[in-house]
This record gives C-alpha cells, structure tokens and sequence, in this order.
C-alpha cells in the first residue's frame, strides 16, 4: 500500500494511491471480521500470493527483531505465498492506558492501520503495546490476544515483566510463542475456520489443543502459564494435528 488519505476515510473505507499515482478506495471491513473468517485465504495461495505484516508498537514496546525474524519463518514454513512475505513496522503514539479492553485495541488498530488487502495481498495486523489487558485475573495474565480475522494484539509490557523474572526464558523465546499463537489462531487453529481432521480441541478452554506440547495449548496464552510450559526455554511447535487440519486448508 504505497500511500493513505486519512482525511478520506469512512468507517470502512480508505483512499489510497496506487503505483500509478491514481486513487483507489480500499473497503476496509474485509479486515474487520471474526477470527479465523480469514483463514484459508492466510493459508492458500488460491486468492492472495502474498502477506504483509504490519507491526505497530509504543517506544520501549518493540518486539526484538529476533522475534519478528521468528515469526517470519513460522509463516514461511505454513502459508503457501508464491510472492513470498514482508513486514512493515511502525512506532505508534497513543493514550497510554494500565489495562485495555479489546474495543480499546480496536479503537487503536483503527486510528493507526496503514495495511490491508489489496489487490494479491493480504495484510495483518500486529500491537504491541504497555499495560495490561482487562480481562486478567490473578489466575492468569494474559499476553495476546487475536480479535479480529487479520489481527492480534501483545501485552508486550506483560511479557516483558516475565522475561525479567528469575530463571525466565528470554525475551525473544517469550514473544515468539505467544506471537506465533496468536498467529495459530488467526489461521484457524483449533477449530475456528480451520476445520479439524481429528478431534483434538480443548473445549473446556476454548479454542485450543488438547496436546499438552502443542504451540497451541491454552497456557501458551498466559505469562503464569507460558513460563511452566517453556521448560527448556524452546518455543512450542504445532503438533501433527494441528499441521493436518492447516495442510486440510490449503497451508503447508
């Protein structure tokens, strides 16, 4: 996306250039839909050749380079992109809050998006940002979150107060796994636009692998949780299941 009209925006819409130079309106909703509508299109090349990745993050939230190298690769290795993938990072400024909701996230992915779908490509979007999600309870803290088909937000300030605990993994192991999960379920994982091929869903915690080791069990998404699992301190892969039901929808 070479160029963006704020001043020409709708709630829906915006005016971008293309390579000529010539206006084009981009129907934004496409972005805005429920997690895992967009899944075979991540996967398969069949609609959309290439995917960019837009990181936006706060000063002093940026994931380390390492852990967006990481996430590159856990796409490369699952998405059939003949085009191949990119990434475009962004410092953002916003009202810096202690805790927000997810229409708080919202609220700043629309403010501040500069990427969507657009002719062969599709675009995520990535926040990484301070403070803590609203949802927390002293069970657990919550790292990320995907809200919508082609977004996830990181509660980097959470990660990075485990990261600085006793005997922690690092930073960049800590970001990867929960970034690939996050990513995990914008694909569909468990059960949530990537139909299952066995049943392997936890249902007792939502959309999750019952494989204990699998990137995408439900401790990966909690701080408390994430450190009892990163024994070692190897980021999670996904289990054969789990690569069945992406393989099943047109990924690798």
């Amino acid at each position: 996306m070479l160029a963006c009209s704020k001043d020409a925006e709708s709630n829906d819409q915006i005016i971008i250039e293309d390579p000529n130079g010539d206006p084009v309106t981009i129907d934004t909703s496409v972005n805005k839909k429920n997690v895992g509508d967009s899944a075979n299109d991540l996967l398969s090349g069949q609609t959309f050749t290439e995917l960019v990745l837009e990181i936006m993050y706060l000063d002093g939230y940026k994931p380390t380079e390492a852990s967006i190298s990481n996430l590159i690769a856990f796409l490369e290795a699952r998405l059939n992109k003949s085009a191949g993938l990119r990434v475009v990072e962004k410092e953002i400024t916003i009202t810096q809050q202690t805790e927000y909701s997810i229409q708080d996230i919202i609220q700043i992915e629309d403010e501040n998006r500069a990427e969507y779908n657009f002719e062969n490509t599709i675009a995520v979007s990535g926040i990484f940002i301070d403070g803590g999600y609203d949802q927390n309870t002293n069970e657990g803290s919550v790292l990320g979150v995907a809200y919508r088909n082609t977004s996830f937000v990181i509660f980097e300030e959470t990660v990075q107060s485990f990261a600085n605990q006793p005997f922690a993994p690092s930073l960049t192991t800590l970001e990867t796994t929960v970034m690939n999960h996050e990513m995990g379920h914008l694909l569909g994982l468990v059960n949530a636009g990537t139909s299952m091929q066995s049943d392997h869903q936890d249902v007792a915690h939502g959309r999750h692998c019952t494989t204990d080791n699998c990137l995408m069990y439900w401790t990966a998404e909690t701080g408390e949780g994430l450190l009892d699992m990163l024994i070692g301190g190897t980021v999670p892969s996904l289990d054969t299941l789990c690569l069945d039901d992406l393989q099943a929808n047109g990924g690798k």
